[in-house]
Parts: structure tokens; sequence; C-alpha cells
């Protein structure tokens, strides 16, 4: 009767595969709205630490037949390795944040009067231990929310131990499930962590390596634990072995990375890393934290500094390395043998340093780091202005080039004015192009929605604006471009000064090159105040604020102090006692 009703075509087998498939439809909508159910629970207890409750609910999703997917995954293995490590972030999501992240004890420096090198390795995880260390832990932010204030909850032996259990458990189920969920780097990194509780570095290293394998990209943070266990076990070569293993994955160690090597090889007294170290923070933060400088004192205040250095060298190729450096510094190693002299000290304002009167230098871009930070800078803005827009003012430059001073002439004009004022714009240009021997004027950058509609019609403006066009100073950036490319693009190309008063901290400035942009801006960029009668210009520094080190091996390290004029910041005086007799 059913099979007639139903036409030559079907049966009731027909009819049975129809209910069936309806019936595995209401399943996965079911399935999906249970695991959406799950991914909220889960990150309400990630967002109160709730490592407890986040693997009840796993339990009970596995008794109830609930598929898991990567994020559930993520999270239950963040909150397991957190727990397993001692204490908890509460975080949105187990997406955590970048580099050293709140992982194990720190080994600490005996802060004893003679300056002792001591490590004292601490494994005790009791809460107390846990909270004590919490001022030399890095903080683990997770990723899209950067506010989240830091809170962390000690966790006690039992649970650490339990967390740590469940946590493997919960990866190993993931992987059985590799068909369905996909492995990821806040995975494996959690992994990692947990190796770290067990003080096993070479298993997190050894999770990072199989990331490629897998097709993962590592993070700063996927390093974390394998770089801090090694720390702190106070194995140096393997600590570098991670640290090379970062350079060739194209991964830049941050301050917090760099800091803990730094006390590994200061602990572990080894001359030539902390020299290395001294160069890379050079290279890359130019100054020091507050933290970073202990180090470094306690380092040079020990015995064994003043047994390392050359007893000779040549101070011919000593200069000849700096000048080819573009100054500060040589790269030849520590020289000369004997005690170091410390002295927190602070800087004239013609560059002197007030303890050992030593000028300090001016740093500034070499011709070919000149050259390749102008095409970097071109690149990206050719990469994201519309059409040829970017070629067009490059090759106006070339014809109309160089210029001694560049203006940003949108900072200039809104100087304290809500409206842009042309008439404050020519009177900043004209300032700084008396101080110029040619006289010439400064190019002026400035977008063409300034150059139109009612303001130009005044008299007075379209007059200004006539005449920087008559001695072909102004270019106007046209409709949907970023007026900031133009102006520091001509700046870097023509190797001259740029008057503003930006900060140049927003995103297009963040893109830039680490290395070249804070030491181009330190020498290039021109501050004003502006009232009525005059302009006042800040010129840049008589010398630049980055670690130097000078052609007799003596040092001076800048100290990152927030909310301090210049003349008032802390710096670091190193030399050598005999350091005349050895030079003479």
């Amino acid at each position: 009767m059913w099979a007639k009703e139903l036409g030559n075509g079907g049966n009731s087998r027909d009819v049975d595969r129809e209910r069936s498939s309806m019936t595995k439809k209401k399943k996965r909508v079911k399935g999906g709205e249970q695991g959406g159910k799950l991914r909220v629970l889960l990150d309400m207890c990630s967002k109160r630490g709730d490592v407890m409750g986040a693997i009840s609910l796993y339990d009970s999703a596995v008794e109830d037949g609930i598929r898991l997917g990567q994020h559930h995954y993520n999270v239950l293995l963040y909150l397991c390795s957190s727990a397993s490590l001692g204490f908890v972030q509460p975080a949105k999501s187990g997406n955590t944040g970048s580099g050293i992240t709140s992982i194990g004890p720190a080994q600490k420096l005996d802060s004893s009067p003679n300056g002792s090198l001591r490590c004292s390795k601490g494994h005790d995880a009791s809460e107390g231990h846990v909270q004590d260390q919490e001022k030399e832990k890095a903080d683990m932010l997770p990723s899209g929310d950067l506010n989240v204030q830091t809170v962390t909850i000690p966790v006690g032996d039992e649970l650490r131990e339990y967390a740590r259990v469940r946590g493997f458990e919960i990866f190993e189920k993931m992987c059985a499930e590799k068909e369905r969920v996909q492995m990821s780097e806040a995975a494996l990194t959690a992994k990692a962590r947990m190796a770290l509780s067990m003080d096993d570095g070479d298993m997190a290293f050894e999770i990072v390596k199989q990331m490629k394998d897998l097709g993962i990209t590592p993070k700063l943070r996927s390093y974390g634990p394998a770089l801090t266990a090694f720390c702190n076990s106070g194995n140096v070569e393997k600590a570098f072995e991670v640290e090379a293993h970062m350079l060739e994955s194209g991964i830049t160690p941050e301050e917090a990375e760099l800091e803990m090597l730094l006390r590994v090889s200061v602990v572990g007294r080894c001359g030539d890393k902390v020299y290395y170290l001294l160069h890379k923070f050079r290279a890359a933060f130019r100054q020091v934290s507050p933290s970073a400088a202990q180090l470094f004192e306690a380092w040079f205040r020990s015995p064994t500094a003043s047994k390392v250095g050359k007893r000779k060298w040549d101070a011919g190729t000593i200069a000849k390395a700096i000048e080819n450096n573009g100054g500060g510094w040589h790269g030849f190693g520590w020289l000369g043998r004997g005690k170091w002299t410390i002295t927190r000290s602070n800087i004239n304002k013609n560059g002197v340093c007030l303890a050992c009167g030593e000028k300090l230098t001016i740093i500034d871009l070499d011709p070919k780091e000149t050259d390749d930070f102008a095409t970097f800078v071109a690149k990206l803005a050719i990469k994201r202005e519309r059409n040829s827009n970017f070629e067009i003012f490059q090759k106006w430059l070339e014809r109309n080039g160089p210029f001694e001073t560049v203006v940003d002439a949108a900072n200039v004009g809104l100087f304290s004015h809500k409206h842009l004022s042309l008439s404050k714009v020519n009177a900043v240009a004209d300032a700084i192009r008396q101080r110029l021997a040619s006289r010439k004027w400064p190019l002026i950058v400035l977008h063409n929605r300034h150059l139109t509609g009612d303001r130009i019609k005044k008299p007075s403006n379209h007059k200004l604006v006539e005449k920087w066009r008559q001695a072909n100073s102004i270019f106007a950036t046209p409709n949907g471009s970023n007026d900031d490319w133009y102006w520091l693009y001509a700046a870097i190309r023509c190797k001259c000064l740029i008057i503003t008063n930006d900060e140049m901290r927003d995103h297009t400035f963040q893109m830039l090159e680490k290395n070249f942009f804070p030491k181009w801006k330190e020498r290039h960029q021109v501050r004003f105040t502006y009232d009525e009668s005059s302009v006042t210009f800040q010129m840049p520094p008589p010398y630049s604020v980055v670690i130097q080190e000078s052609e007799k091996g003596h040092f001076h390290i800048p100290v990152s102090e927030e909310g301090l004029l210049e003349k008032d910041r802390t710096w670091l005086c190193v030399m050598r006692r005999n350091s005349q007799e050895q030079q003479s």
C-alpha cells in the first residue's frame, strides 16, 4: 500500500533512509547546540580561572557523547597547563598571549653587598611560594583582549598534579580525534607548559620542533616553556639552542626572553653570552629595564667579569669597526682585564657623562640602512595606497628634491587649533628655513582636502599656497591617501629632518622595522612649540639614548624609566678601574 502511494520509485527502504537521515540531522543540530553551550560554559570557566569546573564539564561532555571541537580543547588545555604550573590566569579563552607567560619559577640573584652570583632555584609549589614569585613572572594575557586585568589564582600541590594528569589525558583524546579535530599551536603550547611543570625542558623543546612537521607555525609563546625550563635548570647551552631555533623560525625574542637568557648567563658566569646579550638589548631595545640593569650590574661586579677580556687589541681596528657600525659600538668583545667600576650616572645637555666625563656619540643609520629603510617604507606605502599615487610622489621627489627639512603640515597646522591653520604652517616652515644656510623652503606635505573648499578661497591662504608651489616645496597627497607615508618617506630618502610633534605610535608606525625606526626617529625628528610671537624647536639631542660601547671598552647603558626628563635618566657608567694604564 505505502509502496503504491509512493509511486514506482518509492519503497519502504527509501522511507526508512529518509527517516534515518532526518534523525541524523536532528542529532547534528542538537549536537551543535550542545557544543555551542559547552563552549560558552568553558569560556566562563576560563574567565574565572575555574580549572575544576572545566574538567567537570569535559567529563560530562564525554559521558553524554558530545563532540568537542578545537576551541573546547584549547580552553581545557590552557586551564590544565596553567594549574599544573601552580597558578591560573583568568582569561577570555584558551588563546593566551605571546612571550614568556607566567610560567614557572625564575632564578634569583643573591642581592648581598659583595655581589656574589648564586642561583637559587625554587621548585616548591606551595601557594605562598607561587605568590612570592609573581613579581618575577611576565603576565600572560589572552590574545584579543589587552585590557584584561592581571589576576593570578594560586594552586596547591594536589591540584597541580591532578591538572597535569588530566591535561595530558585531554591532549591524548584530542590527538585521537585528529581526523576531525585539527591540532593547534595553542594546544601544543599547553602541552609544552605541562612539560615545564615537570621540569622537562627537552619535552617542551621537542614539542616546538614538531610544530613544523605538523604544518603549524610556532609563536613566541610556543618557546616560552622550553626556554624557561632550561633557564631554571641553569642549562645555558640548551637555553641558547632554543633561542637559535626561534631565530631560525623567524621569531624575535622580546625583552622578557632576553632578560631570562641574561639571568642564566650571569648565574652561569658565561661572559661571551653576557656580551652577546648586551648587544642584543642595544640592537632591539636600545635601553634596558631596571631589572635587566640589576643583572648587568651583578655581572660587572662579579669576579668572573674581571677576568674576562682581551689583554691586547689594535686600537685602529676597533676605531674602524665603530665607524663602520655607524658609531657607538665595535662588537669585538670585552676589552682589557681587571675589576670594573659601575656608577649610576646622568648625562648632561652636551652629552657628557657626569661620572667619567666621556662624551656620548650620535648614532644614525648608515647609508645602506637608510636605503633599506626607505625601500621598506615605500613598499608598505605602495601596498596600501590607491592606484599609483605613491609612485607619482616618488618621481616628484626625485625631480624636486632633495630637501633639508620636511614639514608634517597637518600636525603643525592643527597645533593648539581645532581647524588647520595654513598661516601657522607657513610660520613654522619659515622659521626652520631661517636656520638653514641655503634658506631653502622645506617640503610641506599636506593632504589635498586641506587645499580645497572655503579655506583656499581666502586670499591670504591662496597666496601662501601659491608661494609654496612656486618654490616647488608643497606636495598635496591625493584623496584616500595617508599623508604619514609621504612625509616619512621623504624625510628618510632625503636624509633630512622632519618637523612634527607626532609620537609615531599608531598602526602605521608599528609596521616599521624596529631596528631602524627608533634610531632614525631619534636623530631626525624635530619637535616644536608655537605662540603668536615665535616658534621654538626642540632639535635632536646631541647624543643617542642607546647602549654605547667605547673604543676603550667602556659602556654606558641607559635604563628605561617612564615619565622622567632625559636629563634625569639613569645611565650605568661601566669602565675598568685600570683602563688608563691598559691603554697607555
